[in-house]
């Protein structure tokens, strides 16, 4: 319910409905390198690796908990974010359910990810793959886990 858009000076402009991530006067929208969104938040990787976020807190404006710096690229499914860091870790934040929360899962020595609307996969630098998120939208691979190598 809200649009982005990535101006050529590196700054972000929002429009839409102020609550779903129209109103971004809470951040600061310069340097901006790359603007992600799911359903109802958005997340700017600016050039210097940080990540500021904005809409609705639940589904991913509040990343209070987590550390968004040294970021290499932002993933997001409909309802959460995941943020490959440089060094190969992954953070995630959002709503918990829907991929939010990956605490059960290893998410280091990661090279990509992907999405479902409701899931995150991550494929590691060994060429396993960890999932996360809700169980029946693809975050539970325990059914394959042995072919995916691990």
């Amino acid at each position: 319910s809200a649009f982005a858009a990535l101006k050529t000076d590196n700054s972000v402009i929002t429009w839409g409905k102020d609550n779903y991530g129209a109103d971004s006067s809470g951040v600061t929208l310069t340097n901006v390198n790359t603007v992600y969104s799911n359903s109802f938040a958005f997340a700017a990787l600016k050039d210097d690796g940080t990540v500021v976020t904005w809409g609705d807190d639940t589904y991913g404006a509040d990343s209070s908990g987590v550390s968004l710096n040294d970021v290499k690229k932002v993933y997001a499914n409909t309802y959460a974010f995941a943020a490959l860091k440089s060094d190969g870790n992954v953070i995630t934040w959002g709503y918990r359910p829907l991929g939010g929360e990956s605490t059960s899962v290893e998410l280091s020595a990661v090279s990509r990810i992907y999405a479902t609307p409701v899931a995150f996969a991550a494929v590691k630098d060994d060429g396993s793959i960890v999932t996360w998120g809700n169980s029946d939208g693809g975050g539970d691979s325990s059914a394959v886990s042995e072919q995916l190598g691990r």
